[in-house]
């Protein structure tokens, strides 16, 4: 079978070439073309665009790009049409895949989108559209089941990948018992880390503990060095980052929720333009930015927005983390967030319904 996968980020690159180590196994003919990064590449991709074009987020951010997303997106459906997939699969990154679903659908190529849109938080128009153009809707977070049950979408909750992976790691690699770093994650798209690296770098300057940066794919050694020459960079392997780190300052995303499965107390940070956040403050419906807090309904971890993302207040979150009567409280938090995210081994459930979908 043909299988045209896209994904538009580091995470969603990560999550999509497991799906395709399982689908090998369950279609050994398996050939994969699309979209993706370095880990969709390694499992077999045959990329049409390396997703590092695409990895631009922010209200602004995004029209300043847009001439080149939508050229992507032109290139991207003459591909498929040329190519014939037996089905497609998308992962995350709705803004781009919901316009491919639509095309995928009209030329009668099963549609199966990963990690579905964040409607519960914004743009809940968009139900419409996995209701039109999505054959299988696959939900990574238990709190949406009710949610697009209410809303008649046809959904399968079949776990969480970042737990999936996590959990394959903790397996096969040993945790550091004597933890000495703070970690700092400051994104994976240049924007991001612009934003956060410098304020990070400031708020742990009176600490003394060696620092460890997880090093995002696409960016050289040179990039993170001109913001501190001594950097100790950790490239392609966040979870190693983690597991040898006492703490950790995240920019908001699927890295807070990894964070936590590692056990490893967080602050969350994150800061944009002031009209990317003027907007965002408008339209998103949320109490929490982290997956953490979302998944418990709760402050467990620390979050800093735009001003409040400052060297001082990271200080002050920092030294709460760090503090040793603080454990057990966070540890309990990080159990319950185990608990309430299952056991299924998302991947493989995934490659289950797309091959038998196709049999």
């Amino acid at each position: 079978m043909k299988y045209y996968v896209i994904s538009g980020e580091t995470s969603g690159d990560h999550h999509a070439s497991r799906v395709m180590e399982s689908l090998k196994i369950k279609d050994p003919s398996a050939k994969f073309r699309g979209m993706g990064g370095d880990q969709c590449q390694a499992a077999g991709l045959e990329l049409v665009i390396h997703q590092q074009e695409m990895a631009v987020m922010g209200f602004v951010e995004i029209l300043g790009s847009l001439i080149q997303i939508l050229r992507n997106l032109r290139r991207i459906k003459k591909d498929i049409l040329t190519w014939q997939p037996n089905a497609i699969l998308l992962v995350d990154y709705p803004g781009f895949n919901l316009k491919i679903a639509a095309y995928g659908k009209a030329r009668g190529i099963p549609i199966h989108y990963y990690i579905s849109p964040k409607v519960w938080a914004w743009k809940e128009g968009r139900i419409q559209k996995l209701k039109q153009h999505i054959d299988r809707l696959y939900t990574i977070l238990p709190f949406e089941t009710p949610y697009f049950d209410l809303h008649l979408v046809n959904h399968t909750y079949v776990g969480n990948p970042s737990k999936e992976s996590v959990d394959a790691y903790l397996q096969s690699n040993p945790i550091e018992i004597q933890k000495k770093y703070i970690a700092l994650l400051p994104g994976s798209r240049k924007q991001e880390i612009i934003a956060s690296l410098p304020r990070m770098l400031e708020a742990v300057k009176k600490y003394d503990m060696p620092l460890l940066v997880a090093q995002a794919p696409g960016f050289d050694a040179h990039f993170y060095h001109a913001f501190h020459p001594q950097l100790t960079l950790i490239q392609h392997d966040m979870y190693s980052v983690l597991a040898q780190s006492k703490a950790a300052i995240v920019t908001s995303g699927t890295a807070t929720l990894e964070t936590a499965l590692m056990g490893v107390p967080q602050v969350v940070c994150y800061k944009t333009n002031r009209i990317s956040y003027w907007i965002g403050k408008r339209v998103i419906k949320t109490k929490y930015i982290s997956l953490v807090n979302l998944l418990l309904d709760k402050p467990c971890v620390k979050e800093l927005i735009q001003d409040d993302f400052n060297a001082n207040q990271l200080e002050q979150a920092l030294d709460t983390i760090l503090d040793p009567s603080h454990k057990t409280t966070i540890q309990n938090d990080y159990k319950e967030l185990r608990k309430v995210l299952g056991n299924q081994k998302p991947s493989e459930e995934l490659a289950h319904h797309i091959f038998h979908d196709l049999s």
